[in-house]
């Protein structure tokens, strides 16, 4: 077989859960740190057959079958290798590339690469622990930086001289412009970061592939990366994975942070699985990656303006990655403070609980509902409730996607619409209490039907009934359900004209003439006891 370009078979793999494509054809089951279920390349009844998610490898005890996303289709489907590719770039969302051998130029080329973003490391943090970079130094140590976090993640110092482009005089030009550290100028080549504190940017296998620089004077932008290069894709790359990988597995999460600053501290610091974007530009790449990893993740993002959008941008792009079994929550650290300021201040306990209170995605998504619609006017509410839905759309999982709706259905006529509250404004005949079984029939309505509860609101506002409370499941559709509220409303309007009728026959004894009333309130109790016979026949 040919030696096809690894690279987008490689991001296949980043892209696709090893545990989704199975799934769809065998049931999976997790257990430990592997997911089992029945082999589908060989019968039997007892599960051998192993998925590990975050090695992205299947593994069957029995048969001895072995393999990642593209051999499972190739053999479940018995299909060739580019078939199997041309379909899981489909589910992946990528364009099919023409595929050739990749040519030994280009391997030695990325190899060159490689080689260059590991000497400049060296260089930049040999400059860090130098005079030049004593300002540099002194920074990162003001930030809470030891030594051998310096060293663990390769800290260094860009000078404000051409550093690189005089230390790589003999590299081959086209390959160090490739890797975005130099550019070309009318006076020959110059460096692309200077007088910043660099961080080295690692692909998910500890490679160096690219750098972030900070400034140090103040200056905006903070950080400038690397542009993208033959080895570097920003969208694609997530500050931190290749320390948290393992740390995510075990911690059953990953947690999500602004910058890179707050990530080192917090693996630092007692959270290990976190990670942040380059910047606050999260994309669907970035939770393609994550989710494949671990399908829990918790955003922790600042609490101002930026933060917020962030948040909601995060929200919006998880929405088709969740799962039953995933679990997304969203954290802010208020008062113009970051995870880094918050460890330093006030302790890991303190940043902990911050984790600890994240809002789940379901209410997150609620309020920013709320906080970005006008829900006191029905046509705010009519914005909000197509928002939630376009939302709530995007959800893959068809039996999770029902039960967003439901549960924002519920929230939609117990919060908007108010009709408890409104009920103390409108005209009505005082109702007595109806008793313990049609009460606790009634909240089992409300909450398992709310599409009927929102037509006889009204109805059920007068009733005087506490609908948080916890009732029996009752054996009642939704048709019998409405049979119910109708045939209790018109009960309870019968009430009602009798007793309006009690009080014209006490009028009438006292001479008033209220004859015509009388028999204007006998027809509508004929016609209401008319339609409580058809409800409920003898």
């Amino acid at each position: 077989m040919p030696k096809y370009d690894r690279n987008f078979t490689d991001e296949l793999r980043e892209r696709l859960s090893i545990v989704d494509i199975v799934g769809r054809r065998v049931p999976l089951v997790k257990k430990g740190q592997n997911y089992w279920g029945c082999c589908p390349f060989h019968n039997e009844k007892t599960p051998s057959f192993s998925v590990n998610e975050d090695k992205g490898f299947y593994h069957c005890f029995g048969c001895g079958e072995h393999g990642d996303i593209i051999s499972f289709v190739m053999k479940s489907e018995n299909v060739d290798f580019k078939t199997a590719i041309t379909e899981l770039a489909s589910q992946a969302g990528l364009k099919m590339p023409d595929y050739k051998p990749k040519p030994a130029a280009q391997i030695a080329r990325e190899e060159s690469y490689y080689q260059i973003m590991s000497d400049a490391a060296n260089i930049y943090q040999k400059l860090l622990f130098d005079t030049s970079g004593a300002h540099a130094l002194e920074y990162v140590h003001r930030r809470g930086f030891t030594d051998d976090m310096i060293k663990k993640y390769r800290i260094g110092y860009a000078p404000k001289n051409n550093i690189i482009a005089n230390k790589f005089i003999n590299v081959k030009q086209d390959n160090l412009l490739a890797t975005g550290m130099c550019r070309r100028g009318d006076y020959g080549m110059y460096d692309f970061f200077r007088d910043k504190l660099m961080f080295p940017i690692f692909n998910a296998r500890g490679q160096i592939v690219a750098f972030s620089g900070r400034s140090l004077d103040g200056s905006e932008p903070k950080y400038i990366n690397t542009t993208d290069t033959e080895l570097f894709h920003k969208r694609r790359t997530i500050f931190g994975f290749n320390f948290a990988r393992d740390a995510i597995h075990r911690a059953n999460r990953s947690i999500v942070v602004e910058g890179q600053i707050d990530a080192i501290q917090m693996q630092c610091n007692g959270f290990p699985e976190t990670v942040a974007p380059l910047g606050t530009a999260l994309t669907d790449d970035h939770i393609a990656m994550l989710c494949k990893a671990n399908r829990n993740i918790v955003f922790c993002f600042d609490g101002d303006t930026a933060g917020q959008k962030a948040a909601a941008r995060a929200c919006d792009i998880v929405m088709p990655f969740i799962r039953d079994a995933s679990d997304i929550r969203f954290a802010f650290v208020t008062g113009g403070k970051d995870p880094d300021e918050v460890l330093k201040t006030s302790g890991v306990d303190a940043m902990r609980k911050i984790i600890d209170d994240a809002t789940p995605l379901v209410d997150f998504l609620w309020h920013i509902a709320n906080a970005g619609f006008n829900v006191s006017t029905p046509g705010g509410r009519t914005q909000a409730e197509k928002f939630i839905k376009q939302k709530t759309d995007k959800i893959i999982d068809v039996h999770l996607r029902t039960e967003y709706e439901q549960e924002y259905k519920q929230r939609i006529f117990n919060n908007w619409h108010k009709w408890k509250k409104q009920s103390q404004n409108i005209p009505r005949v005082d109702i007595p209490t109806v008793d313990d079984i049609t009460k606790n029939t009634v909240i089992f309505i409300v909450n398992k039907y709310p599409e009927i509860a929102e037509r006889y609101g009204d109805f059920l506002a007068t009733l005087n009934i506490n609908f948080d409370e916890n009732v029996p499941e009752l054996n009642m559709d939704e048709k019998s359900s409405e049979k119910f509220i109708v045939s209790l409303k018109l009960q309870k309007w019968l009430e009602t004209l009798h007793i309006q009728r009690k009080n014209l026959m006490s009028k009438l004894l006292a001479g008033e003439n209220v004859r015509d009333k009388i028999n204007d309130l006998d027809e509508k109790i004929n016609i209401a006891k008319q339609k409580i016979d058809m409800l409920i026949p003898e």
